[in-house]
């Protein structure tokens, strides 16, 4: 019998840690129904270990042979070995240890990947305490081009780049490729990781961000409101998650691909800059994050154009050089707008009447008022003489009020739960969306740096009125100092 074959024999028939769940071990599993296995990796690190040390681990499976002798492989492989190690390790390593597999055994040794990672996520953000390292930095990986060139000019730096996907949300209806948030996303963002020589470890966030993003998205939608669930999940679910589990791995600071930039005041908190490309200016989605939050943030991309990027991952042989970039909310992904609202939201096709603004006339029909946004002009199903416009919603008389342009227009804005980084005289610029036009302003009321259950707003000239629920983000020159909710 040729190598490879004993060595699959050989955990076949002795396989290391079948069965065993060591004492306060986190589990992952991968497979299900689909594929008829499963895999589930148990582990447990040393307590207080300064490099994580992984003390036991364990396995079960069912299906295939292969399916047990990947698993047994893992257990292999983790015996001896520190976090950052294990989270090097992927299905190519545990093919490996098994002498190799037929492309059609591979998937077992996937399954067995992914089930490790999810244990290894499990046990980094409850139980890791790594040695402080000045050079370690955490790195948020996607699995785009953005944020892997963001990890290789860390790398290129001398940075010690350890990398995080999230997995944030799973729906069968969703098309997983499309989404940097999905299990698929996952894997694409490991092997990535892998390519580039770094550690990858995966967090499953999934409830945290149905609960604190996806279900006040519905909720405001309910309400007749537009929200921005970027801005949300940036500010108080994401990017919170990786910092806490950078301190566990004794990282300092959190790298991302976002394009922006971060300006340091004399004896003030750090603000939050536009990007020097403003056709790729993520600022406004950042627009939330807390100032002891972005003081421990870098962005590599922040001085640097799209093409550039592209240029430096085609000279790193990077798959990802030209891989296209998702348009779409990540839960959306693949799923229109309307269909996700009704299924998660119970928000179904409620018709009632177009209301014209100034005579009050009925014009047409709509499918439910929570399905519009205020500046909306296509989708109505109605003609006139002249462009209509939403003007506003009234989800609880089910009532969609339209009008000209003009009608749209307004030089005031009213912004609730506002923050101010600085004081209101330092406000000259506000957008009011992720990549809307920047419009003169000032806050008339003199507000001092703080938080505000109101901020009126002056326009230096009539703009159109956008929708209640969006963020009001607020710049002085190129520095964020403050944003709101447009009520």
């Amino acid at each position: 019998m040729s190598s490879t074959g004993e060595q699959l024999r050989d955990h076949l028939e002795s396989p290391r840690g079948h069965g065993h769940v060591p004492d306060g071990a986190h589990t992952g599993a991968a497979g299900g129904a689909a594929c008829g296995d499963v895999i589930r990796i148990s582990l447990a690190l040393e307590h207080d270990s300064p490099d994580g040390r992984i003390a036991d681990a364990g396995f079960d499976a069912s299906g295939c042979g292969a399916s047990i002798a990947a698993g047994s492989a893992t257990v292999s492989l983790l015996r001896g070995s520190t976090l950052l190690d294990a989270a090097r390790i992927g299905a190519s390593d545990i093919a490996a240890e098994l002498g190799g597999l037929i492309p059609a055994k591979r998937h077992a040794a996937e399954l067995a990947a992914d089930a490790l990672h999810r244990a290894l996520g499990g046990a980094a953000r409850a139980d890791a305490t790594l040695a402080s390292s000045e050079r370690r930095t955490l790195v948020a990986m996607s699995g785009g081009v953005d944020s892997a060139v963001a990890a290789l000019l860390l790398a290129n730096a001398g940075r010690e780049a350890v990398a995080v996907t999230l997995e944030l949300w799973s729906d069968a209806e969703n098309d997983g490729e499309l989404s940097c948030c999905s299990a698929q996303a996952v894997r694409g963002a490991r092997a990535l990781a892998h390519e580039l020589g770094m550690p990858h470890l995966s967090i499953d966030l999934r409830e945290e961000f149905r609960a604190g993003v996806v279900e006040d998205w519905l909720a405001d939608h309910a309400a007749g409101l537009t929200p921005n669930p970027c801005v949300r999940c940036n500010g108080s679910v994401r990017l919170d998650a990786m910092l806490e589990l950078a301190d566990r791995l004794g990282s300092e600071t959190l790298a991302t691909g976002h394009y922006a930039r971060v300006h340091d005041e004399h004896d003030a908190p750090p603000l939050l800059r536009v990007a020097a490309d403003m056709r790729k200016d993520q600022s406004y989605v950042l627009a939330a994050l807390a100032p002891e939050s972005l003081a421990r943030l870098r962005f590599p991309l922040g001085g640097m154009d799209k093409q550039q990027v592209r240029e430096l991952a085609e000279q790193a042989g990077l798959a990802v050089a030209r891989k296209r970039e998702s348009q779409d909310l990540c839960f959306l992904a693949g799923t229109r707008h309307s269909h996700f609202l009704e299924r998660h939201g119970g928000l179904r096709p409620r018709p009632g009447p177009i209301v014209d603004f100034y005579g009050g006339g009925v014009l047409g029909e709509h499918a439910g008022a929570h399905a519009y946004t205020v500046g909306q002009r296509h989708g109505l199903g109605i003609s006139a003489p002249e462009p209509l416009y939403v003007l506003a919603t009234d989800t609880n008389a089910n009532t969609v009020t339209v009008g000209p342009r003009p009608a749209l227009l307004s030089s005031e804005l009213t912004v609730r739960s506002a923050t101010l980084h600085r004081d209101a005289g330092r406000v000259d610029g506000l957008r009011i969306r992720a990549h809307g036009r920047r419009f003169d302003c000032r806050l008339p009321g003199g507000e001092l740096a703080g938080r505000h259950e109101h901020v009126a707003i002056e326009l230096r000239q009539p703009v159109e009125r956008t929708a209640p629920g969006q963020l009001a983000c607020l710049y002085s020159g190129e520095l964020v100092v403050g944003h709101g909710t447009i009520s």
